[in-house]
């Protein structure tokens, strides 16, 4: 019974050996959980899914109580994803309690969508990425892979084992960094992966080659197993309507601004438009109500449609695609365009982006000098990392290697590790020789 799916003991036949296989091979036999609830329990008790507590969502973690972290935001996205699945399963004439998506392997891929994420949010992402540039980029999605096969545990520096499905599920992005950068004949931003992670993204793909229509960037990207869609779309629902709630509360978000924004972008502000709602949830101080309701439309704008490709015959996972009514999307992508061009472009927002951006910045050439270059520092041979970081990458071949593991110790910080060890190394009155340091 442990290798399979079940609900209400009805064995689940949307999945065969296929999706729950481990790259190691490892069964768990005599488990009473299905391969995908061990993924989901294995994700909840590793030191990657804690730190999310103290990571930016749109707000510094920690400023105050009641804004969204990392952690909140991806156990809101791990409601959401489930409660498609039941709506997929209560409306999809393809689908029943034989024959269905599994809520534990959603509820584990959304709540590790998040787990490579950086501190300071997207900024620290770019910050890192660029960063990185000589030594094969930084991307919160690749993190996200490299943390799950190899290093999500942090003391052993081994990753989890996924099953297929569940690491199938994580790739949004499967281009990896050196193909966009021929393609683009430029460094690519963002949506890549690691060079070295060839081999994780062939083996998701059962070690099929990605037909020469899938080219890499927007086209490959959008080849994503139904996991990964559902994913995806609860990710955009929490991302388009849970931010707003927050720059409401935080005060960025007033009447005025948006009726200015929606003049600038001419958009529609009259009775019965996305926005004329919003306006008048906020004259009656119903933001949240307003959002909840939103948000079971958007789970309930999702229908399940077949499709052909070159691995549906292999998986269920690839016969189905998710597609979401096209007046849901276009207000999703409204809400987004209006929290990020009067919330995220904010003075405010972009001094405190700037100031984490800055604290990487030292941190990162305090640590390459000493530990990619192998540099002395004012003559000296500080071990400025624990012994173990220190070893691990004393072991390291190449200067690219060594960088990885650098970044790999920026990217694990949160916002208050990260700046309380920048403080630690730059600022004289602060530290003492009983500060928790790792």
């Amino acid at each position: 019974m442990s290798q399979s799916c079940y609900l209400f003991g009805v064995q689940n036949s949307f999945y065969q050996a296929f999706d729950t296989e481990r790259a190691s091979g490892y069964r768990a036999e005599g488990d009473f959980r299905s391969p995908f609830q061990i993924d989901r329990d294995r994700v909840l008790h590793t030191p990657a899914f804690r730190r999310l507590q103290s990571k930016t969502q749109v707000f510094w973690s920690g400023e105050y109580d009641f804004y969204r972290t990392r952690l909140t935001h991806s156990l809101e996205v791990a409601q959401i994803g489930k409660s498609i699945c039941r709506w997929l399963l209560h409306s999809s004439d393809d689908l029943d309690e034989s024959f269905h998506l599994d809520e534990d392997l959603v509820e584990a891929i959304c709540l590790s969508h998040d787990l490579g994420h950086p501190p300071f949010g997207h900024a620290g992402e770019r910050s890192l990425n660029h960063f990185m540039a000589e030594y094969g980029g930084f991307e919160g999605n690749a993190q996200t892979l490299r943390l799950l096969n190899e290093r999500i545990f942090s003391q052993s520096r081994k990753g989890m084992d996924p099953s297929r499905a569940f690491l199938d599920g994580v790739l949004k992005y499967k281009s990896l960094w050196t193909e966009l950068r021929t393609a683009k004949g430029k460094l690519p931003k963002n949506h890549f992966l690691y060079d070295s992670q060839v081999n994780h993204l062939s083996w998701a793909m059962g070690e099929q080659d990605f037909p020469v229509e899938l080219v890499p960037g927007d086209v490959r990207d959008g080849f994503k197993s139904i996991e990964c869609q559902v994913m995806d779309w609860a990710d955009d629902t929490a991302y388009s309507l849970n931010d707003l709630a927050d720059s409401v509360r935080a005060g960025f978000l007033t009447i005025e601004r948006i009726e200015r924004w929606a003049e600038q972008r001419e958009e529609s502000v009259e009775e019965g438009s996305p926005l004329a709602e919003l306006i008048k949830a906020l004259r009656g101080q119903r933001i949240e109500p307003f959002i909840g309701k939103r948000i079971g439309r958007y789970i309930q704008s999702a229908r399940l449609e077949r499709d052909t490709n070159f691995l549906s015959a292999t998986s269920h996972r690839y016969a189905f695609k998710v597609v979401v009514d096209e007046a849901t999307r276009a207000e999703s992508e409204l809400f987004k365009s209006l929290a990020y061009e009067v919330v995220f472009l904010s003075p405010q927002l972009k001094q405190l982006e700037h100031k984490g951006s800055y604290m990487l910045r030292r941190l990162w050439e305090l640590l390459e000098k000493r530990y990619v270059f192998g540099e002395a520092i004012d003559g000296q041979d500080f071990q400025l990392l624990n012994e173990a970081d220190s070893q691990e990458i004393d072991e390291c071949e190449t200067p690219a290697q060594r960088a990885r593991l650098v970044c790999d110790h920026l990217a694990g910080m949160t916002d208050g590790y990260a700046a309380r060890t920048f403080r630690r190394l730059f600022e004289p009155g602060f530290g003492s020789i009983g500060d928790l340091v790792g």
